[in-house]
């Protein structure tokens, strides 16, 4: 037998270097990984595995040192995917997915639907539709787990595209192409000031004198937001009031707003209470500023256990339903 040249050498060290990665690279550190990419810091991501910064650090580390380059630039206290880390990325989020599948794998019977669905949703969601739904899923299939994660609407996009979850609840302004939606409800913003606000009580309030009032906005109320619109009134308008507080959280605004740092828009729908006993008082123009829908979300090209196909067909039946007894 020739002995092996310096080029088929390189090969053989190549395929054995890809066989050794393949059986020995830990799923672990993948998923220690994939919390790095999805929280965007190493702290968050800690807090989310519930272990230390130090050992996502170390797993991070070992991780590069068997792939052998690395997958994040260092900015300080923040950082950069390289091109192999987006890519390691999108590889563990698949890997993720498919391995949620697998207990539903293994339990799925015969006689009834098993499984996980983890859904992720925005705050404060009212609709008598999704509660009677949630309620006749669980009397159908009750051996579905259903697991379900308060979050903002943006990271709600970026775990559906990461195949991180079922489905979500959520503000979409700009439809992403691997995402379907369908409407849940309709939400219109309007503008409310609390019992500290000078405008309290005021029925002859006129929407010029708003203009110059300052204010207390959801963070994505900002131009590319997906609360945009509420920004592009305020711009339309001439209003030149600042922000003077802000927050992702429907709690928040709320509390802010009633505390009386500034006049807030919020969902008319979540408020029937608040104006009843008198804590916020609603302001002009009378029809609202803008309607936004909430959203069902997932992603086409994710693979479903039973149980979320099933969980999504249903739910997509129901909201049918409803836009059929519309028309």
């Amino acid at each position: 037998m020739n002995p092996p040249t310096s080029r088929s050498a390189a090969l053989v060290n190549k395929w054995e270097g890809r066989r050794f990665l393949n059986d020995r690279l830990d799923w672990n550190l993948l998923r220690t990984y994939l919390a790095i990419g999805q929280e965007g810091s190493i702290s968050r991501a800690a807090a989310r595995l519930h272990i230390t910064q130090s050992a996502v650090s170390q797993a991070l580390r070992r991780l590069e040192e068997q792939l052998e380059c690395p997958l994040i630039l260092r900015r300080g206290p923040r950082f950069d995917l390289t091109a192999a880390g987006e890519e390691v990325l999108r590889i563990a989020s698949d890997i993720y997915a498919d391995v949620s599948r697998i207990s539903a794998a293994v339990e799925q019977r015969s006689d009834a639907v098993v499984g996980k669905v983890r859904l992720l949703t925005i705050s404060r969601v009212h609709s008598a539709l999704y509660d009677e739904f949630l309620g006749d899923f669980h009397q159908a299939h009750p051996k579905v787990e259903l697991e379900i994660e308060v979050l903002r609407s943006a990271d709600i996009i970026s775990s559906l595209l990461q195949k991180t979850a079922t489905a979500g609840l959520g503000l979409c302004r700009i439809a992403q192409p691997k995402l379907e939606q369908r409407q849940l409800l309709r939400q219109r913003f309007a503008f409310f000031c609390g019992k500290r606000h000078r405008l309290y009580g005021r029925s002859d309030v006129t929407l010029d004198e708003l203009q110059g009032e300052s204010f207390v906005s959801f963070v994505s109320d900002q131009l590319g937001g997906n609360l945009s619109p509420l920004a592009m009134f305020r711009d339309q308008h001439g209003f030149t009031g600042r922000i003077v507080a802000s927050s992702s959280s429907f709690e928040e605004i709320h509390r802010l707003v009633c505390a009386g740092f500034g006049i807030g828009c919020l969902p008319e729908h979540l408020l029937e209470k608040d104006l009843a006993q008198g804590l916020l008082w609603r302001l002009p123009p009378a029809e609202g500023i803008v309607d936004v829908d909430l959203l069902l979300l997932w992603n086409r090209e994710q693979k479903m256990t039973v149980a979320e196909s099933v969980f999504l067909e249903r739910f997509q039946h129901r909201l049918a339903t409803l836009e059929a007894a519309d028309l």
